[in-house]
């Protein structure tokens, strides 16, 4: 992994992450913003931590174009702060997980392409918080295909994977190949390089990202299978976690009762038992998206109550509030769209 000089400053950014966690929307604000039109949102985030970016590009936007600009903003805001307060191989930690917004970014352009978005449309949902250049983001946005797309990836940490999963994509012309193949890039780099010989900083890191990691394959392979295609989910299996190996994978996202068996007997069993709950009772794929996002979360937050002066506050928080973005993001796109509440409702995920 890459290496900083120095000390790690734990104390000082932990505790800084503790009062930015406090800020967060809770479970009652996003009741509140359900039933809010547009306007009311914007108003309610003005009387927020958002209050800042609403102010500065309230006089360009309006309604939901200035709810998603004041959030990507909002959002990268707090993570540069983290890069800016961290010292040592923190710093590298951290950044090298920020680097998830490279993937988030890379595949917001695959699926504008593929559903025939405009540019403006995929821009507003980028989040500049990783570190492909402004320049290569042009690029990307400017790109008139998928195949250009991958090409203008090529000598990045996605292109070999692309490169691999674009025959997949047009034999099946469904998106699952390729944005699998981003998300294996992103975790295999997060995880590759790890020290064989931890520190007990280390150690809470890698288990951190082994559990990302177990978490991304069950849903990946779970897309995989309900999509339809002839697509073998071990093809995509990401290495680097501790739960699954590609054989058991493949077995199990056809099953599941015995993969929710499989998590609840795992070394995440005894954290987990209320969102594995969640897991057993979800009856759509959606559902079971949303039930394994809140698992992880908890299970982020086991972690950091565990080990309060370590990465895990710090990883656990760039979760929430990740999070916390994509919730207000699908309250105003609900409202916008007309949707009822309970509809929204189902949209979100709240711990």
């Amino acid at each position: 992994m890459s290496v900083t000089e120095g000390s790690s400053n734990y104390e000082y950014v932990t505790a800084r992450v503790r009062s930015r966690r406090a800020s967060l929307f809770d479970e009652d604000d996003y009741r509140k913003l359900v039933r809010m039109g547009t306007g009311e949102i914007a108003r309610f985030m003005e009387e927020s931590e958002y209050e800042e970016e609403m102010n500065a590009l309230g006089s360009r936007y309006s309604g939901v174009d200035l709810i998603e600009y004041a959030l990507n903003r909002n959002l990268a805001k707090h993570f540069d702060d983290l890069l800016r307060w961290a010292e040592g191989p923190l710093y590298g930690y951290i950044a090298r997980y920020l680097r998830k917004f490279d993937a988030w970014n890379v595949k917001t352009v695959l699926r504008g392409i593929y559903s025939g978005a405009d540019r403006q449309a995929v821009e507003d949902d980028l989040i500049e918080a990783g570190e492909i250049s402004d320049e290569r983001l042009d690029r990307l946005l400017a790109a008139e295909s998928i195949e250009e797309v991958v090409e203008l990836l090529d000598r990045t940490m996605f292109g070999d994977g692309l490169e691999a999963a674009y025959d997949d994509y047009e034999e099946t012309d469904v998106l699952v190949p390729l944005e699998n193949a981003v998300d294996r890039a992103f975790y295999e780099n997060l995880a590759g390089d790890l020290p064989a010989d931890p520190n007990r900083a280390e150690e809470l890191y890698i288990e951190f990202v082994r559990a990302e990691i177990d978490f991304r394959n069950v849903l990946n392979g779970l897309r995989i299978a309900r999509s339809g295609v002839d697509i073998d989910p071990a093809d995509y299996f990401i290495e680097g976690g501790r739960l699954f190996d590609p054989a058991e994978l493949r077995t199990l996202v056809g099953n599941m009762d015995e993969l929710v068996a499989r998590v609840r007997d795992s070394p995440y069993g005894d954290d987990l038992s209320a969102a594995l709950d969640r897991l057993e009772s979800a009856e759509s794929l959606v559902e079971f998206e949303h039930a394994l996002d809140v698992a992880l979360l908890e299970y982020s937050d086991k972690l950091s109550n565990r080990y309060p002066l370590s990465i895990c506050p710090v990883l656990a928080y760039i979760l929430a509030k990740e999070r916390e973005v994509e919730n207000i993001r699908a309250i105003a796109r609900g409202q916008e769209a007309g949707l009822d509440d309970e509809r929204i409702e189902e949209e979100l995920v709240i711990q």
